[in-house]
């Protein structure tokens, strides 16, 4: 995969992102739910900072960034707490399968930077419910 390749797929991962995260804030009361309406705010304005800043890398290697989706398809059953925790999890899992493919695709600064993701994203996942793992994004080492 080519680096910009990657971008747009990273990208990709964070219009997703930034539309799941403001969908489960939503559904989600700050009054009694503070904790969870605190990380997926977190998550949402992080995901929105990532996509601007992606979108604005892409524009400078003189590229045109991938759109969001004109539609999204809602996770299923988000009535509960749980299912928005997992809900958040599992979107964060995605955005480190596509910052990790960032990581294998780049050098330099650009290398760092993804690094940089992939390892908010393993803390991310941690504020939803997620347990620690070794190489968080890559499927292989996925348990350990």
């Amino acid at each position: 995969m080519s680096e910009l390749e990657a971008l747009q797929t990273t990208l990709e991962a964070e219009h997703a992102a930034v539309y799941v995260y403001g969908l489960l804030g939503s559904r989600t009361s700050q009054a009694t739910e503070p904790e969870l309406y605190d990380a997926l705010r977190a998550a949402y304005e992080a995901h929105r900072e990532r996509r601007d800043a992606l979108i604005g890398e892409i524009a400078a290697m003189d590229a045109v960034p991938g759109p969001a989706a004109a539609a999204y398809t809602a996770p299923m059953g988000l009535d509960s707490a749980d299912a928005r925790y997992r809900s958040a999890l599992e979107r964060e899992r995605a955005c480190a399968r596509s910052s990790s493919a960032l990581v294998a695709s780049t050098t330099g600064a650009r290398r760092g930077e993804a690094i940089s993701l992939l390892d908010d994203a393993a803390a991310r996942e941690l504020s939803f419910r997620g347990i620690p793992e070794i190489f968080p994004g890559t499927d292989e080492y996925a348990g350990h």
